[in-house]
C-alpha cells in the first residue's frame, strides 16, 4: 500500500472514530488504536499516545456541538470526570501488576455484560427533564468506573454511558454528551504520562484529529435526530460486537471463523427488526423503552 493510499484511508477511517464519538459517546479509543496501529504502522505505545490526544480533542469539540442543544450535565460530568481520573490512576497501579491476557479478557467480559445491560436496560429520564446527581452518587461512580477503566486500560467511554444511563437515570442524549465531557479529562490526563516518554508524529497525529473532529460534528447532529430507543439498542450491538471480537482474540479462537458466525448472527437479527413485523427484537426493545 502506497504513502499517499495509507494516510487516505487513516483519515477515512479518522471521521468513522470522530462520529462514534459524537453519536455514541465512547469507542474512539477502541476504534483510533487499531487504526493508527494497523493502517498508518505506529508503535503500540506511540498510537495509544495519539489516540489519547485524537479522542481527547474530538471529545473536547464535541461537548461544546452537544452544550449548543443543552444535553451536557455540566456539574455531572466534571464531579464524574475528576473522580474518575482519581479512580483510573489507582486502577492503573493495579493492572501493571496483572498478566496482560487477564486484563484483556476482563475487559471483553465487561463489555459483554455492559453491552446486555445497555440493550435490555432500565427506562431512563424524559429528555426534558434536567437532572444533576448527587454528589455523592457521581463521585462513588466515578471513582468505580475510573478504577475498572484503569485496571483494563480502556473502555471508558462504554463504562460512562451506561452508569449514566443504568444508574443515574440520564437520558441516551444526556449521558452520551456528558461522557464525552469525561472521556476528554481522562485522555488529557493519560497523554500527559505518556509524553515523558513517546515522541509522536505531530502532522500524522493533527490530521487524523482534524478527520476525527469532521465526524465527530455529524456523530452530534445524528444524535439529536436518532431515536433513543434505536441509540441505545445500537450501542449495545456496538459493544457486544466488539467485546465478541476481544474475548475471541484472547481466547486463541481462529478471528474468521468467528467473525463469520457473528456477521451471520447479526445479518439474522437485521432482517428479523427491518423485515419481520412481530420481530422478538423489536418487543424486546420496546418494553425497554
Amino acid at each position: 500500500m502506497t504513502l499517499s493510499l495509507t494516510l487516505g484511508l487513516t483519515l477515512l477511517l479518522a471521521v468513522l472514530v470522530g462520529v462514534a464519538l459524537g453519536l455514541l459517546g465512547g469507542g474512539g479509543s477502541i476504534l483510533t488504536v487499531p487504526i493508527l496501529t494497523y493502517v498508518a504502522g505506529l508503535e503500540a505505545k506511540e498510537a495509544i499516545a495519539a489516540s489519547l490526544f485524537v479522542v481527547g480533542v474530538t471529545s473536547a469539540v464535541s461537548v461544546l456541538a452537544h452544550a449548543r442543544a443543552r444535553r451536557v450535565r455540566w456539574r455531572t460530568g466534571l464531579v464524574f470526570g475528576a473522580a474518575g481520573m482519581a479512580g483510573a490512576f489507582l486502577g492503573g497501579l493495579i493492572g501493571g501488576h496483572l498478566p496482560g491476557t487477564l486484563l484483556m479478557i476482563a475487559f471483553a467480559l465487561m463489555m459483554l455484560a455492559t453491552a446486555v445491560a445497555m440493550i435490555r436496560g432500565r427506562r431512563s429520564a424524559p429528555e426534558s427533564v434536567v437532572r444533576e446527581l448527587p454528589v455523592p452518587t457521581v463521585v462513588l461512580e466515578g471513582l468505580v468506573i475510573g478504577l475498572v477503566t484503569g485496571v483494563v486500560g480502556a473502555g471508558g467511554g462504554f463504562l460512562v454511558v451506561p452508569a449514566l444511563v443504568l444508574l443515574g437515570g440520564l437520558p441516551m442524549s444526556a449521558a452520551v454528551a456528558t461522557s464525552l465531557l469525561v472521556i476528554a479529562l481522562k485522555s488529557f490526563a493519560g497523554l500527559v504520562g505518556y509524553l515523558a516518554s513517546v515522541q509522536l508524529h505531530w502532522p500524522l497525529v493533527l490530521g487524523v484529529t482534524a478527520a476525527a473532529v469532521v465526524g465527530s460534528f455529524l456523530g452530534a447532529r445524528l444524535a439529536g435526530v436518532v431515536p433513543e430507543r434505536a441509540l441505545r439498542a445500537g450501542f449495545g450491538l456496538f459493544v457486544l460486537a466488539m467485546g465478541a471480537v476481544v474475548l475471541v482474540q484472547e481466547l486463541g479462537v481462529p478471528l474468521w471463523p468467528a467473525a463469520l458466525a457473528g456477521a451471520a448472527v447479526l445479518a439474522l437479527a437485521a432482517a428479523c427488526w427491518f423485515v419481520v413485523p412481530a420481530c422478538p427484537l423489536r418487543r424486546l426493545v420496546a418494553r425497554t423503552a
